[in-house]
């Protein structure tokens, strides 16, 4: 879906003489893309021909499968995720698969938001190998998504006979700060992470600084989390995550040409493009706006023909903010808290519900603020708006 849109359009171009052609079948190769020369895509590239010579060779595609998984994550491609589940193709529809292979699915059902497929895994993989450190930790993180805080503790728990102190520090403290404990949570992760000097492994550092980050935008210290975005864009200034939630940093800060800037080479990435096209409108950019959005606008078409769910809170987004539609935004934030439930989920949600004054619509997300004891300084400004103007809708 990235930049599908505007490829078919040059192919289009390319072919506006040609008389169309019915392929002969489905298994008929139209074309052969080239590859591009960099390492990473001849690596994958050989680890996919090797699998292709014996794809039931489990310790083969489970390599392949978690390389597809890293380049997914970092590079915010959907497609090689799928490219990881056809790797698992021998194994995937088993109600029992190894457990290399189950761990692997539930990792790809958990980046499809199917969270109870991927929780279903996870239990029956920590039963059967309760000293699986990656398995309690994904658990966690599910059970924190959805907002199950007892459970994600109990997990965070099997995590710390595990893993290092650092590794359970921040799943301990990814749960307590949403949970009422967002101080004292960030104090123990930035004491731990100062004492071992910062993570060995570059990506488990750069998790932890963003984590931090949060933390200190979440309490409005915004210095504190400036040099943390900072610093975890030095270890990895390609991730995606990151990317897009420092860009939210520098939207609420009103650096908006700032924002543009870190995130123009990141177009193929639709929550990227989404705040692109949001920096560029607050910075009084219209001139440049129309072309992102007539894609933005094709790419969440496209995601919605074809069922997928993953995008619904950047959608939302989309249509409140860029579009005016505050209804449509709304449904798309309530179909979205109905999965999710973390503070950017919560934002949207209460933000499309002032603009549709529907405080119906906003009652869920104001009683999980209330029962979690969620602390958050932009979350706290929103329903502090529901309580002033509580006869609307």
């Amino acid at each position: 879906m990235r930049t599908l849109v505007a490829a078919l359009l040059a192919c289009a171009g390319a072919g506006a003489s040609a008389a169309p052609r019915l392929p002969a079948s489905g298994a008929e190769v139209l074309e052969e893309l080239p590859w591009r020369a960099d390492p990473q895509q001849r690596e994958l590239r050989a680890l996919r021909a090797r699998l292709q010579e014996a794809p039931r060779d489990l310790p083969r595609a489970v390599e392949v499968a978690r390389r597809y998984i890293e380049v997914g994550r970092r590079e915010a491609d959907p497609r090689y995720y799928g490219y990881a589940q056809a790797a698992l193709g021998p194994w995937w529809d088993q109600a029992a698969p190894p457990p290399q292979v189950r761990l692997l699915r539930a990792t790809l059902l958990q980046s499809e938001h199917r969270f109870p497929e991927a929780l279903a895994d996870l239990a029956a993989l920590t039963a059967q190998q309760p000293g699986d450190a990656q398995a309690w930790l994904t658990r966690a993180t599910v059970e924190t998504v959805r907002a199950d805080y007892p459970a994600a503790t109990r997990s965070c728990a099997h995590v710390s006979s595990l893993a290092d102190e650092l590794v359970t520090t921040a799943c301990i403290a990814n749960v307590g700060a949403m949970n009422g404990r967002l101080a004292a949570s960030e104090r123990l992760l930035a004491a731990v992470r100062a004492r071992a000097g910062g993570a060995d492994d570059p990506a488990v550092d750069a998790w932890v600084l963003t984590m931090l980050a949060e933390m200190a935008q979440r309490r409005g210290a915004a210095a504190s989390a400036d040099a943390r975005f900072g610093a975890a864009l030095r270890v990895a200034p390609r991730d995606t995550y990151l990317l897009g939630a420092y860009a939210d940093f520098l939207l609420d800060a009103g650096r908006h040409d700032e924002a543009a800037a870190l995130l123009a080479p990141h177009a193929r990435v639709d929550g990227l493009l989404l705040r692109h096209a949001l920096a560029l409108r607050a910075g009084g950019r219209a001139r440049d706006l129309a072309p992102e959005l007539v894609e933005l606008a094709a790419r969440f078409d496209a995601g919605e023909r074809r069922g997928d769910g993953v995008h619904l809170r950047e959608q939302a987004r989309f249509e409140l903010a860029l579009r005016g539609d505050a209804r449509r935004a709304l449904a798309l934030a309530r179909r979205n808290w109905d999965v999710q439930k973390e503070t950017p989920d919560a934002r949207i949600l209460l933000e499309a519900a002032l603009v549709a004054r529907d405080v119906a619509a906003a009652r869920p997300v104001l009683d999980w603020m209330r029962g979690a004891h969620v602390e958050d300084v932009r979350l706290a400004r929103l329903a502090a708006q529901f309580n002033l103007d509580g006869g609307k809708g």
